[in-house]
Protein backbone atom coordinates (compact mmCIF):
# COMPACT_ATOMS: atom_id res chain seq x y z
CA UNK A 1 0.00 0.00 0.00
CA UNK A 2 3.22 2.51 0.93
CA UNK A 3 4.74 1.54 -2.07
CA UNK A 4 1.86 1.72 -5.07
CA UNK A 5 0.82 4.86 -6.62
CA UNK A 6 -2.88 4.98 -5.79
CA UNK A 7 -3.21 7.05 -9.06
CA UNK A 8 -2.20 4.17 -11.56
CA UNK A 9 -4.92 2.41 -9.80
CA UNK A 10 -7.61 4.94 -11.11
CA UNK A 11 -6.75 4.33 -15.16
CA UNK A 12 -9.42 1.96 -15.86
CA UNK A 13 -11.71 4.42 -15.35
CA UNK A 14 -9.87 7.57 -15.31
CA UNK A 15 -6.92 8.33 -18.19
CA UNK A 16 -3.95 9.54 -17.32
CA UNK A 17 -4.42 12.83 -19.70
CA UNK A 18 -7.73 13.44 -17.85
CA UNK A 19 -5.55 13.59 -14.10
CA UNK A 20 -2.99 15.68 -15.80
CA UNK A 21 -5.55 17.91 -16.98
CA UNK A 22 -7.08 18.55 -13.47
CA UNK A 23 -3.77 18.89 -11.99
CA UNK A 24 -2.60 21.79 -14.34
CA UNK A 25 -6.59 23.16 -14.05
CA UNK A 26 -5.42 23.50 -10.26
CA UNK A 27 -2.54 25.57 -10.76
CA UNK A 28 -3.68 27.68 -13.02
CA UNK A 29 -7.17 28.36 -10.33
CA UNK A 30 -4.34 29.31 -7.76
CA UNK A 31 -2.48 31.43 -10.18
CA UNK A 32 -5.82 33.06 -10.99
CA UNK A 33 -6.90 33.31 -7.82
CA UNK A 34 -3.63 34.34 -6.21
CA UNK A 35 -3.45 37.36 -9.21
CA UNK A 36 -7.62 38.43 -8.24
CA UNK A 37 -6.24 38.45 -4.84
CA UNK A 38 -3.45 40.86 -5.14
CA UNK A 39 -5.68 42.84 -7.27
CA UNK A 40 -8.48 43.29 -5.01
CA UNK A 41 -6.85 44.23 -1.82
CA UNK A 42 -3.65 45.81 -3.32
CA UNK A 43 -1.18 43.87 -1.57
CA UNK A 44 1.29 44.50 -4.44
CA UNK A 45 0.66 48.23 -4.91
CA UNK A 46 0.85 48.07 -0.54
CA UNK A 47 4.19 46.52 -0.49
CA UNK A 48 5.70 48.80 -3.42
CA UNK A 49 4.39 52.02 -1.93
CA UNK A 50 6.11 50.79 1.60
CA UNK A 51 8.98 50.06 -0.34
CA UNK A 52 9.76 53.27 -1.10
CA UNK A 53 8.47 55.60 1.75
CA UNK A 54 10.72 53.47 3.41
CA UNK A 55 13.86 53.83 1.22
CA UNK A 56 12.90 57.72 0.92
CA UNK A 57 12.25 57.97 5.15
CA UNK A 58 15.84 56.10 5.34
CA UNK A 59 18.52 56.81 8.05
CA UNK A 60 21.18 54.49 6.37
CA UNK A 61 21.42 53.15 2.73
CA UNK A 62 21.24 49.52 2.61
CA UNK A 63 24.18 47.73 0.31
CA UNK A 64 23.56 44.96 -2.39
CA UNK A 65 25.57 43.30 0.35
CA UNK A 66 23.25 43.65 3.55
CA UNK A 67 20.43 43.23 0.76
CA UNK A 68 21.56 39.85 -0.19
CA UNK A 69 21.96 39.03 3.78
CA UNK A 70 18.55 40.25 4.47
CA UNK A 71 17.39 38.26 1.45
CA UNK A 72 19.00 34.74 2.95
CA UNK A 73 18.08 35.20 6.59
CA UNK A 74 14.19 36.08 5.77
CA UNK A 75 14.67 32.49 3.54
CA UNK A 76 15.93 31.09 6.26
CA UNK A 77 14.49 32.15 9.09
CA UNK A 78 11.24 33.69 8.16
CA UNK A 79 9.87 31.25 5.46
CA UNK A 80 11.86 27.87 5.87
CA UNK A 81 11.85 27.62 9.40
CA UNK A 82 8.35 30.23 10.42
CA UNK A 83 10.57 32.19 12.66
CA UNK A 84 7.21 34.57 13.02
CA UNK A 85 5.83 32.27 15.71
CA UNK A 86 6.93 32.92 18.75
CA UNK A 87 4.70 30.00 20.26
CA UNK A 88 6.62 26.91 19.74
CA UNK A 89 3.61 24.62 19.46
CA UNK A 90 2.18 26.50 17.06
CA UNK A 91 6.08 26.59 15.23
CA UNK A 92 6.17 22.89 14.94
CA UNK A 93 2.37 22.57 13.83
CA UNK A 94 2.98 25.30 10.94
CA UNK A 95 6.38 23.39 9.90
CA UNK A 96 4.82 20.08 9.88
CA UNK A 97 1.75 21.54 7.69
CA UNK A 98 3.58 23.43 5.36
CA UNK A 99 6.87 20.85 4.79
CA UNK A 100 3.63 18.34 4.62
CA UNK A 101 2.01 19.95 2.11
CA UNK A 102 5.17 20.30 -0.10
CA UNK A 103 5.83 17.07 0.34
CA UNK A 104 2.28 15.68 -0.59
CA UNK A 105 1.74 17.94 -3.43
CA UNK A 106 4.96 17.32 -5.24
CA UNK A 107 4.94 13.88 -4.77
CA UNK A 108 0.96 13.91 -6.24
CA UNK A 109 2.52 15.65 -9.35
CA UNK A 110 5.26 13.24 -9.31
CA UNK A 111 2.65 10.26 -9.41
CA UNK A 112 0.43 11.67 -12.15
CA UNK A 113 2.77 13.07 -14.64
CA UNK A 114 5.90 10.84 -14.20
CA UNK A 115 4.53 7.67 -13.31
CA UNK A 116 0.90 7.65 -14.56
CA UNK A 117 0.11 3.71 -14.88
CA UNK A 118 1.06 0.57 -13.14
CA UNK A 119 2.95 -0.03 -15.46
CA UNK A 120 5.39 2.49 -15.32
CA UNK A 121 8.60 1.93 -12.82
CA UNK A 122 8.18 4.11 -10.06
CA UNK A 123 11.00 3.99 -7.00
CA UNK A 124 8.76 2.62 -3.78
CA UNK A 125 9.96 5.93 -1.99
CA UNK A 126 7.28 8.31 -4.37
CA UNK A 127 4.89 6.78 -2.58
CA UNK A 128 6.30 6.86 0.69
CA UNK A 129 6.96 10.23 0.72
CA UNK A 130 3.31 10.91 -0.44
CA UNK A 131 2.22 9.12 2.71
CA UNK A 132 4.27 10.67 4.69
CA UNK A 133 3.66 14.22 3.50
CA UNK A 134 -0.18 13.77 4.11
CA UNK A 135 -0.37 12.50 7.29
CA UNK A 136 2.73 15.42 8.74
CA UNK A 137 -0.50 18.07 7.12
CA UNK A 138 -2.72 15.73 8.98
CA UNK A 139 -0.80 15.99 12.29
CA UNK A 140 -0.23 19.26 12.10
CA UNK A 141 -3.63 20.40 11.08
CA UNK A 142 -5.03 18.60 13.10
CA UNK A 143 -3.15 19.71 16.19
CA UNK A 144 -3.29 23.54 15.26
CA UNK A 145 -7.13 22.99 14.61
CA UNK A 146 -8.06 21.25 18.12
CA UNK A 147 -5.45 22.30 20.55
CA UNK A 148 -3.52 25.78 19.29
CA UNK A 149 -6.18 28.10 17.71
CA UNK A 150 -6.34 31.39 19.98
CA UNK A 151 -10.36 31.49 20.23
CA UNK A 152 -10.15 27.84 20.85
CA UNK A 153 -7.16 27.55 23.67
CA UNK A 154 -7.63 30.92 24.76
CA UNK A 155 -10.85 32.24 24.26
CA UNK A 156 -12.64 28.76 25.05
CA UNK A 157 -14.60 28.36 21.86
CA UNK A 158 -15.56 25.46 20.46
CA UNK A 159 -13.33 23.75 17.98
CA UNK A 160 -16.77 23.14 15.38
CA UNK A 161 -17.05 26.78 15.21
CA UNK A 162 -16.27 27.88 11.61
CA UNK A 163 -15.57 31.19 10.13
CA UNK A 164 -14.94 32.10 6.51
CA UNK A 165 -10.98 32.31 7.22
CA UNK A 166 -10.88 29.08 7.80
CA UNK A 167 -11.89 27.91 4.65
CA UNK A 168 -8.21 27.25 3.56
CA UNK A 169 -7.11 25.01 6.29
CA UNK A 170 -10.54 22.68 6.24
CA UNK A 171 -10.27 22.71 2.90
CA UNK A 172 -7.05 21.61 3.33
CA UNK A 173 -7.66 19.06 5.81
CA UNK A 174 -10.30 17.55 4.32
CA UNK A 175 -8.55 16.94 0.87
CA UNK A 176 -5.59 15.41 2.35
CA UNK A 177 -8.04 13.48 4.92
CA UNK A 178 -10.05 12.12 2.48
CA UNK A 179 -7.31 11.10 -0.52
CA UNK A 180 -5.52 9.09 2.38
CA UNK A 181 -8.24 7.10 3.40
CA UNK A 182 -9.34 6.84 -0.32
CA UNK A 183 -6.32 5.83 -1.02
CA UNK A 184 -6.12 2.92 1.88
CA UNK A 185 -9.62 1.97 0.93
CA UNK A 186 -8.26 1.58 -2.76
CA UNK A 187 -5.14 -0.63 -1.73
CA UNK A 188 -7.89 -2.63 0.16
CA UNK A 189 -10.14 -3.00 -2.74
CA UNK A 190 -12.70 -2.02 -0.19
CA UNK A 191 -16.36 -1.14 -1.73
CA UNK A 192 -17.09 2.61 -1.71
CA UNK A 193 -13.57 4.03 -2.91
CA UNK A 194 -14.68 5.53 -5.89
CA UNK A 195 -17.19 7.50 -3.67
CA UNK A 196 -14.39 8.60 -1.72
CA UNK A 197 -12.50 9.69 -4.74
CA UNK A 198 -15.15 11.81 -5.70
CA UNK A 199 -15.26 13.75 -2.12
CA UNK A 200 -10.99 14.11 -2.44
CA UNK A 201 -11.74 15.44 -5.73
CA UNK A 202 -14.42 17.82 -4.49
CA UNK A 203 -12.42 19.31 -1.87
CA UNK A 204 -9.24 19.93 -4.09
CA UNK A 205 -11.04 21.77 -5.77
CA UNK A 206 -12.52 23.88 -3.26
CA UNK A 207 -9.23 23.81 -1.65
CA UNK A 208 -7.45 25.23 -4.83
CA UNK A 209 -10.39 27.19 -6.07
CA UNK A 210 -10.87 28.82 -3.40
CA UNK A 211 -7.88 30.91 -3.42
CA UNK A 212 -9.36 34.71 -3.90
CA UNK A 213 -11.37 33.76 -0.48
CA UNK A 214 -9.31 31.88 1.56
CA UNK A 215 -5.97 32.66 3.06
CA UNK A 216 -4.12 30.46 0.64
CA UNK A 217 -2.50 33.32 -1.35
CA UNK A 218 -1.12 34.09 1.95
CA UNK A 219 1.83 32.27 2.01
CA UNK A 220 2.55 34.27 -1.15
CA UNK A 221 2.78 37.50 0.27
CA UNK A 222 4.42 36.20 3.95
CA UNK A 223 8.12 36.16 2.47
CA UNK A 224 7.69 39.54 0.90
CA UNK A 225 6.04 41.48 4.13
CA UNK A 226 8.92 39.57 6.00
CA UNK A 227 11.94 40.83 4.15
CA UNK A 228 10.29 44.47 4.20
CA UNK A 229 10.06 44.77 7.87
CA UNK A 230 14.14 42.55 8.17
CA UNK A 231 14.98 45.84 5.39
CA UNK A 232 12.91 48.20 7.73
CA UNK A 233 14.76 47.52 10.57
CA UNK A 234 18.17 47.33 8.91
CA UNK A 235 17.67 51.00 7.47
CA UNK A 236 16.19 52.30 10.62
CA UNK A 237 12.83 53.15 9.29
CA UNK A 238 11.45 50.06 11.71
CA UNK A 239 11.76 52.82 14.95
CA UNK A 240 8.74 54.67 13.34
CA UNK A 241 6.63 51.31 13.79
CA UNK A 242 4.92 51.71 17.15
CA UNK A 243 6.20 48.84 19.24
CA UNK A 244 4.33 46.03 21.62
CA UNK A 245 5.40 45.03 25.08
CA UNK A 246 4.93 41.36 25.45
CA UNK A 247 4.55 42.35 29.15
CA UNK A 248 1.65 44.36 29.22
CA UNK A 249 -1.66 42.30 28.72
CA UNK A 250 -4.14 45.18 28.28
CA UNK A 251 -1.69 46.22 25.45
CA UNK A 252 -1.96 42.76 23.75
CA UNK A 253 -5.73 42.80 24.26
CA UNK A 254 -5.80 46.19 22.49
CA UNK A 255 -3.34 45.48 19.66
CA UNK A 256 -5.37 41.88 19.19
CA UNK A 257 -8.80 43.55 18.77
CA UNK A 258 -7.31 45.72 16.50
CA UNK A 259 -5.68 43.13 14.29
CA UNK A 260 -9.16 41.79 14.23
CA UNK A 261 -11.56 44.85 13.20
CA UNK A 262 -8.33 45.86 10.63
CA UNK A 263 -7.71 42.51 9.26
CA UNK A 264 -8.83 43.42 5.55
CA UNK A 265 -6.77 46.17 5.57
CA UNK A 266 -3.31 44.80 7.30
CA UNK A 267 -0.92 44.53 3.96
CA UNK A 268 -4.04 42.85 1.96
CA UNK A 269 -2.93 39.79 3.93
CA UNK A 270 -5.93 39.14 6.33
CA UNK A 271 -9.68 37.76 5.84
CA UNK A 272 -11.61 39.06 8.79
CA UNK A 273 -12.79 37.40 11.46
CA UNK A 274 -14.92 38.05 14.72
CA UNK A 275 -13.51 39.53 17.62
CA UNK A 276 -13.43 36.96 20.41
CA UNK A 277 -16.02 36.18 22.31
CA UNK A 278 -14.88 36.66 26.47
CA UNK A 279 -17.00 34.28 28.99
Amino acid sequence: MFTSNPFAGLTASVSPAMMQTYVIIMVLLVIAGTLFDIIHKGSARYFFENMRKSKAQAKKQVGGGELVSIAVQTAVVDVLASGEFCNMRRRIAHLLTMYGFLLYVGTTVLMVFCYPTAATAMPAIVPQLWWLGGLMVCVGGYWFWFFIRVDVAAEGNSPFRVMRADLFVLSLLASVTLGLIWAWMQAKGMAGSTVLFGLYIIATTVLFGSVAWSKFAHMFFKPAAAFEKRLSKANGTAENLPTLSRDDPEQQKRHSMELLRDAPMNMGLGIKREAPRHH
